[in-house]
């Protein structure tokens, strides 16, 4: 299954978070661990379940009418299931499920960016997962291998998820930020909440300050 969302989202010209990972990985490759493609694909089949049901058919098993594999969507159907038993705990998770925009994407055109002390723009894009208009903050979903908590909060580094939850932020100009994941492992839910300022925030500005430099830099 190829997983193309049509979404016009992914044809825009705006700079993204997946277009600075694009950069990194081009200036500076790492080994891949596992099926990347396969791990993108099983994410895709999460995100649409959780946060695009109208795009799932769950009696035929498809997902915009093309067919998932039967074990990776009754898996992914399963992490839906542990997702919605922790938010019978967190009242917050509750009420992001209840009330939060799914899939809403946001323009910022001239950016403004700095680096070492230099000033540039870029026109930006992002597209969350979950986005809270009533209080101007939002957040991500993400499948992971991890066990435990310490296991995510490593993931969150190794995989710049705090350069993508700090680069959504600034485009919203938002001071909160949020991460649920779902362990593909044993199902466990992980948290993290972000706020501007703080240590994984600062952390993951400073991940996509230099990226965006290295991006203009590279279009002029």
């Amino acid at each position: 299954m190829s997983m193309n969302n049509p979404d016009a989202y992914y044809q825009r010209s705006e700079v993204s978070n997946s277009d600075l990972t694009a950069l990194k990985e081009l200036l500076h490759p790492r080994p891949m661990f596992g099926d990347r493609e396969a791990a993108f694909r099983f994410g895709s089949i999460v995100d649409a379940i959780i946060t695009e049901p109208s795009r799932v058919d769950f009696l035929r098993m498809t997902i915009d009418g093309e067919p998932v594999d039967e074990d990776e969507f009754l898996h992914a159907r399963e992490m839906q299931r542990a997702l919605r038993a922790e938010a019978r705990r967190d009242p917050f998770l509750a009420k992001v499920l209840e009330l939060a925009d799914t899939q809403r994407f946001m323009v910022n055109k001239a950016q403004e960016f700095e680096n070492g002390g230099f000033h540039f723009t870029l026109d930006t894009r992002c597209k969350w997962d979950w986005w809270l208009d009533a209080a101007h903050f939002g957040g991500d979903l993400k499948t992971c291998a991890a066990s435990t908590q310490r296991e995510f909060e490593d993931a969150v580094d190794f995989f710049d998820w705090d350069r993508s939850r700090a680069w959504y932020m600034d485009i919203a100009k938002s001071n909160k930020d949020f991460i649920y994941a779902i362990s593909k492992k044993n199902c466990k839910i992980f948290k993290l909440f972000i706020n501007r300022g703080d240590a994984i925030y600062n952390r993951g500005r400073e991940k996509y300050e230099d990226l965006a430099f290295k991006y203009w830099a590279f279009t002029l």
